[in-house]
């Protein structure tokens, strides 16, 4: 009686806090599927959903103490069934074979590879001597060679030329990237690459206005900035990153700067920041205005407008969509009245994400965003609870700045088995200058361009652009600028995460076990053993680990899979350096 006494006092103490727990619970089913080897029956989808409409009934007839426990029942079937209905719903073709010949479609999306190739996505893709119900409804192509003879890549053209597709590539590894995964989600049924020239078969046609716009609007802003300047500047407005170089984005990434390139809530949030508050002054100039009208919300929703519009300029990726979600929650509830950043924001824009975009749990975007947007908002929530001190003004945001960047780091070594040493001094020299500088001078670059004065605002914004390259490359060039880690196993993320969530989200002293869980992960990760031997799915390269690093049979051949053993192993050598030790 004693003990069930003490459970129903500490689950009636997380009253008006057990809403935090809804994503969590969805995203534990949602890891559940995704972690399956084979792919669950109409039968055994629908045992989840009996489990699920059973722990409804229990959750309606239990105690109010052991409600919570039944509804998260619920939630956990809910989010197996969400990926699997996400699953099913964006299926499509996949090719099966090794394809060379014409391949025709639609660009419907320009990008650069790895290699730093331009690269196309098409649709409405024929394929030579291919029924049309196998035939992918996507491919993407990396243009290689001499480009000189092509035909300028617009959205909306039908191209073709000839090239070399093959299916999806698996996991390089045991438990590696699931490149493959992907690719379904993304509807992609094929990859590859071409060296003939690319070839317009038929004018572009009506549609895609927006993609039209981000590419002039890019092609705009790089005539008017030089170089990787304007490819940077392209990147954070249009979602255009095509013009940026090989040699920028590595810098950016050894700085632990990557992260300003994509439009994601950093961005997203700086223009609904930039835009609400010039409208609440725009509002409070007026005098009659102001006393009559609720500036606040009005404010907000012109906020709002301006961020869907951005999210349909910039493309509308996962992240980008991740971004607005977040944005809109917390202009939503500024609009009511209500606290516009709160674990319980947080926690609906988690949620509306992972319904949307079940996949995007398994990225490490979704995890970097949610996490550093969580532990900023509990710990100045707990500052702010606590009548805390927190000393100058300028102390806030560089805690912010290094609050984010520590979490955000920790899940990025994680996935990309590399640790800016320096990053923090970077972010530190650079984020404020996007909040600041680079931000506001878009907007106003957006607010001028229909007098064709634009160029005001992007030559402001090329400075601050400027100064963020150059702290990147900087940075970059200091000795052990990037460290490397071993790729961690597959318990180190489930369980880092729901410590810190646990530390973050329960009330009492049993949070405190969430501080053990996060330790334990990290003991686990110091632990994780790597493959004595490795094979390539082609069987073209062989890995063996030696006491001096991992051996691999070729010093060229296999390149992505042979950087990503490497990587995975900590070791920052290249291939070379690895074929020498065999």
């Amino acid at each position: 009686m004693e003990a069930g006494s003490a459970f129903a006092t500490m689950m009636r103490a997380q009253r008006g806090a057990l809403f935090g727990w809804v994503p969590v619970c969805l995203a534990i089913g949602i890891g559940c599927y995704f972690s399956l080897r084979f792919e669950p029956s109409l039968r055994e989808l629908g045992y989840v959903a009996s489990a699920a409409f059973i722990g409804a009934l229990i959750a309606r007839a239990s105690p109010e103490h052991l409600r919570p426990l039944a509804l998260a029942m619920v939630l956990v079937g809910c989010g197996v069934l969400l990926a699997a209905l996400r699953a099913h719903l964006v299926a499509g073709p996949v090719l099966e074979f090794r394809y060379y010949g014409p391949v025709e479609g639609r660009i419907v999306a320009i990008d650069r590879s790895q290699s730093d190739a331009l690269r196309l996505t098409l649709d409405e893709v024929v394929l030579n001597r291919v029924r049309p119900d196998r035939t992918p409804h996507r491919v993407r192509i990396s243009l290689h060679g001499d480009r000189s003879s092509d035909i300028t890549a617009e959205p909306g053209l039908r191209a073709m030329l000839t090239g070399h597709l093959s299916p999806p590539s698996g996991p390089v590894e045991p438990g590696g990237f699931d490149f493959q995964r992907h690719a379904w989600f993304a509807k992609l049924g094929a990859v590859g690459y071409a060296r003939t020239p690319l070839m317009g078969i038929e004018l572009p046609q009506g549609g895609m206005w927006v993609f039209r716009l981000r590419m002039i609007m890019s092609a705009r802003i790089q005539s008017l900035l030089p170089s990787d300047t304007g490819g940077f500047a392209a990147a954070i407005t249009t979602g255009d990153r095509s013009a940026i170089s090989q040699t920028a984005l590595d810098d950016l990434r050894a700085s632990n700067l990557a992260h300003l390139l994509a439009i994601s809530g950093l961005h997203m949030g700086l223009m609904s920041g930039v835009v609400f508050a010039a409208l609440r002054i725009a509002l409070a100039l007026v005098p009659p205005l102001a006393l009559r009208l609720p500036a606040r919300s009005i404010a907000a929703g012109g906020a709002l407008i301006v961020a869907a519009f951005y999210l349909a300029l910039s493309g509308g990726n996962i992240a980008t969509q991740r971004a607005f979600v977040m944005v809109a929650v917390a202009l939503f509830a500024v609009m009511l009245g209500r606290r516009a950043i709160s674990l319980r924001s947080v926690a609906i824009a988690a949620t509306i994400v992972l319904i949307l975009r079940p996949e995007a749990l398994m990225g490490p975007g979704f995890q970097m965003s949610f996490a550093a947007t969580t532990a900023l908002v509990a710990v100045f929530g707990f500052i702010r609870d606590g009548n805390i001190p927190m000393g100058p003004s300028w102390f806030k945001p560089v805690s912010a700045v290094f609050i984010s960047s520590a979490v955000a780091g920790i899940i990025g070594a994680a996935h990309f088995n590399a640790i800016a040493q320096f990053g923090l001094i970077a972010n530190l020299a650079s984020v404020p200058l996007m909040g600041v500088l680079v931000i506001p001078a878009a907007v106003l670059a957006a607010v001028l361009a229909p007098f064709g004065l634009e160029v005001v605002g992007l030559w402001i914004m090329g400075l601050g652009v400027d100064w963020i390259l150059f702290v990147a490359h900087f940075v970059a060039e200091l000795p052990q600028a990037r460290s490397y880690v071993v790729g961690p196993n597959g318990l180190v993320l489930p369980l880092l995460a729901l410590g810190f969530l646990t530390l973050v989200l329960w009330r009492g002293l049993l949070r405190w076990g969430g501080v053990v869980a996060m330790a334990a992960s990290f003991i686990v990760w110091s632990g994780t053993q790597r493959p004595d031997v490795l094979v390539s799915d082609t069987g073209t390269l062989v890995g063996i680990m030696t006491p001096q690093g991992r051996a691999l049979s070729k010093e060229r051949g296999a390149g992505f899979v042979a950087r990503n053993w490497l990587e995975n192993d900590g070791d920052g050598g290249g291939q070379i350096a690895a074929n020498a030790r065999w």
